[in-house]
């Protein structure tokens, strides 16, 4: 059965007003008391209400328009599910904006907030909260979405599954799909345990039940030995009886799987020991498999997600964002953002980055009027003189050394200067102390970054570069508002969380439009 639309009064009651003065800090409960119609327009209720299908049983469902008004209201409170619900009946500002004053009861249930998520998440429906901000802004703050300068930096998210090392991990993944098997059969964790000869892996504490000296290799690889028989035990019960591979089951031994092939090799002898260094994309955690180890600079360490924020230069507001895993260059992220801007249809203009973009397709694969503002990488050769002291001529493709030697290069390919016209060059001692003579490299995109260190010289090109300090605090206002920590388990949950992290701030950047408050 298709929702019925949401209604709420329009104008503040005499009742409201009186809530709404009472509000001291809180603002963004008054600002979206008085803009709910604005925002939840019957078009808008109409898309949103597509997500549910047509049918003549059951009850007509909440008014999606109300659900997602309390999805937005729960992300700008940072509260979970079971406090929202209470909210709404212990918070008058929550009652002022869900136009349920005085209710004794919540106008829905923890169930019904929990599905709408769902179905908001499976339709994408979340990008286009963010982009009914932008098209409130564009009707009455007067800009123009769809030529856009823009700026992207990123922030990590430290992951909401525990990370555990390779022992843990294998133990915990084991002690789900027992503990999985054992509710199936309706029998206790030991005693399932017990018959597949697996009972180390379901006590208290793996290591308490190993119970051996971590700082004697001998005894460690003696340890890894007795994880590894209890999952090979719990594989060959499993083959022996089919009918309990169930979904949650197979899924947890395949992680318990993943982590054997990732972490461990044997010997010459056929003795298992943990693999040296890192596997790339190495599980870091068995509740939240799409964590990874990851570095926002070489100080900083984290396990879990990078967010990207996309901020709109002109108006404040936040066009697009994306969540990657932590191990992922920044770069690929703008796959994701050049869909949200897809969805708005807008065009770059201007661009504003930090280095750790300028490999993505953003710039790769950029059009000709598309302006990239960014630091160039610095350019060192420590003596001897620097790529920038060679001449290149972009008509030609030729580079000119110094000794006024000219070379024909290929963008992503590397010079070699003649080793006969180095050895008699006046400037050798200068330029070079190979005697294969002078080679230099050029990057894929060597042109962008000679345009780049130019303009970085120069007073109106460094103020360029500070505009985009504006991405940088947007940045830090959506992560006071969704937190360091991740809230929900995998990526696309998190990137849920993101949006409507988003959508709050745009909210609060739409609060000081005196123009939408008037009209409103």
């Amino acid at each position: 059965m298709k929702p019925r639309l949401w209604q709420p009064r329009v104008e503040l009651s005499v009742q409201e007003q009186a809530v709404a003065k009472l509000v001291r800090r809180a603002k963004l409960f008054v600002f979206l008391r008085e803009v709910r119609h604005v925002l939840f327009d019957q078009g808008f209720q109409e898309e949103l209400g597509g997500m549910y299908r047509d049918s003549a049983c059951g009850q007509p469902p909440v008014p999606p328009a109300l659900l997602a008004l309390a999805t937005i209201v729960q992300a700008y409170c940072g509260v979970s599910d079971d406090e929202a619900v209470e909210a709404m009946v212990m918070d008058r500002r929550w009652q002022l904006v869900l136009d349920c004053l005085d209710c004794q009861k919540p106008p829905f249930s923890k169930g019904t907030l929990v599905g709408f998520r769902k179905r908001l998440i499976e339709a994408d429906m979340d990008g286009r909260l963010v982009d009914r901000t932008v098209e409130i802004a564009q009707r009455h703050g007067g800009f123009d979405p769809r030529k856009l300068r823009a700026a992207l930096d990123s922030s990590p998210i430290w992951g909401a599954g525990r990370v555990e090392d390779t022992y843990n991990l294998m133990g915990h993944a084991l002690c789900k799909a027992l503990s999985v098997i054992a509710r199936q059969q309706g029998r206790g964790l030991a005693d399932v345990a017990g018959q597949m000869e697996a009972q180390i892996v379901v006590g208290s504490s793996l290591k308490a039940a190993l119970d051996i000296d971590w700082d004697d290799g001998e005894q460690c690889r003696r340890g890894l030995t007795l994880v590894l028989a209890a999952v090979g035990n719990v594989e060959r019960w499993l083959s022996d009886h089919p009918q309990q591979r169930s979904v949650d089951v197979v899924s947890c031994m395949d992680t318990a799987e993943r982590v054997r092939e990732q972490d461990v090799e044997w010997d010459e002898w056929g003795a298992p020991r943990l693999r040296a260094g890192v596997t790339p994309d190495r599980i870091v955690s068995v509740e939240d498999t799409q964590m990874r180890h990851g570095r926002k600079s070489r100080s900083q360490r984290f396990c879990g997600y990078k967010r990207h924020v996309l901020r709109d230069l002109d108006s404040g507001l936040v066009r697009a964002v994306a969540v990657t895993p932590a191990n992922v260059p920044e770069a690929t992220a703008t796959k994701a953002i050049t869909q949200d801007l897809a969805r708005q249809n807008a065009t770059l203009s201007e661009l504003a980055i930090d280095r750790a973009y300028l490999s993505s397709d953003l710039v790769r694969e950029r059009p000709d009027g598309l302006d990239i503002t960014c630091k160039a990488w610095p350019v060192r050769n420590g003596s001897h003189y620097p790529k920038t002291a060679f001449h290149m001529d972009w008509e030609r493709n030729s580079l000119t050394c110094p000794g006024e030697v000219t070379m024909p290069f290929e963008p992503g390919g590397v010079v070699h200067f003649p080793k006969a016209s180095c050895a008699t060059c006046k400037l050798r001692d200068a330029c070079t102390a190979s005697a294969a003579g002078r080679s230099v490299s050029i990057h894929p995109d060597e042109r962008l970054l000679s345009e780049l260190r130019a303009r970085q010289l120069t007073p109106l090109g460094r103020q360029k570069l500070r505009e985009r300090v504006a991405v940088e605090h947007s940045l830090a206002h959506v992560g006071r508002i969704q937190g360091d920590r991740a809230r929900y388990v995998g990526q696309r949950k998190n990137l849920f969380d993101l949006r409507r992290s988003a959508v709050v701030h745009n909210l609060h950047q739409l609060s000081h439009d005196t123009e939408l408050l008037a009209a409103a």
